[in-house]
């Protein structure tokens, strides 16, 4: 294992730490793993609060800021914030018109969010929660969970964070968050695995010429194993089990994100996304927005995911609104 680290046991802090250095317009609560706006609370403002596993950056402090998120909770790598971080996080960003969580599908974080909102309950704060499933790899039905939320999360994140900043009521963020919800769908493949430090070793072996297809962010195995292909060819594998799980029809307008899994080059995604417009063009689908890097990764992981947000006026509208933050600058 190569990684650039200290102490595997303190990876977290210390990168908060250069993150904050990085980035002075956020703040880092003390003896936390919680980052907030410095300028939190924001009066008249529903306050946005995210997180999750570390592992994933620039998910989730690098959606935190202007246009999108007040705070987030910065779990172990891989593993869910505890109750105690995300309730200093939405008392931060409480400024008395409540708070909306914007959570994924993960059983850790939805009992620990879920706890921590009946502990605020507990305080007179208002406090919301919308879940994030859009992992077209994991069927709906079944024994699990249900689907994982993965990097259509950051979607939300920038709808939501676009209506709150408009000062809306919790309720209208809350509901233009689940009308989100329902028009994104993504799919992910991996091209290698990558390595948990306090492991120290692969989640999985791929030989030189297979790739993963249908992986979590959190270093899981896909749902299946494929040779290795074209990017022509795997923009028809990552697309088409999208555009069958939702209906599309002729004229319907998209935004699009391509993102790196953590080791992937730009080169390589702006291939992949030539190939997508391609595809979508031919079932006459326009591509309203594009966006092409790494939003949610896994950690060194090589790969990449594909998202499709399928827009309505009203979802256009606030994806096309300002945001400033470390990850996400849109003027």
């Amino acid at each position: 294992m190569k990684k650039i680290i200290n102490d595997p046991c303190n990876v977290v802090s210390d990168m908060l730490a250069g993150v904050i250095v990085a980035h002075p317009e956020l703040k880092l609560i003390p003896s936390t793993h919680v980052l907030v706006r410095k300028d939190a609370p924001l009066p008249n403002k529903v306050g946005l609060v995210s997180g999750g596993g570390s592992g994933h950056e620039p998910a989730h402090g690098g959606f935190v800021g202007e246009g999108m998120l007040d705070a987030v909770c910065a779990g172990d790598v891989f593993t869910s914030p505890s109750v105690d971080q995300m309730i200093e996080a939405i008392q931060a960003v409480h400024s008395g018109k409540g708070v909306l969580i914007i959570a994924k599908n993960y059983t850790g974080d939805n009992l620990n969010f879920d706890l921590a909102m009946d502990m605020a309950s507990a305080e007179g704060i208002r406090v919301e929660k919308v879940v994030v499933a859009d992992d077209v790899a994991v069927k709906k039905e079944g024994g699990t969970t249900g689907r994982r939320g993965v990097a259509g999360t950051v979607f939300v994140h920038k709808i939501a964070g676009a209506k709150a900043a408009q000062g809306a009521s919790l309720d209208e963020v809350k509901a233009v968050a689940l009308e989100t919800i329902e028009n994104v769908r993504s799919f992910g493949m991996a091209l290698t695995p990558c390595t948990i430090p306090s492991v120290g070793k692969p989640g999985f072996e791929l030989a030189p010429d297979e790739i993963e297809i249908g992986i979590g962010i959190h270093g899981e195995k896909g749902v299946k194993r494929s040779q290795l292909c074209t990017a022509k060819e795997l923009a028809v594998e990552l697309l088409e089990p999208i555009l069958q799980d939702l209906p599309y029809r002729e004229n319907d307008e998209v935004a699009v994100m391509v993102n790196g899994m953590g080791s992937t080059p730009l080169m390589e995604l702006y291939i992949l996304l030539n190939e997508i417009s391609k595809l979508l063009a031919a079932r006459k689908i326009s591509i309203h927005r594009s966006y092409v890097g790494e939003y949610m990764t896994s950690l060194e992981m090589g790969g990449c995911s594909v998202t499709l947000l399928k827009l309505t006026p009203a979802l256009k509208a606030l994806l096309d609104e300002r945001a400033n933050t470390p990850a996400f600058k849109q003027f």
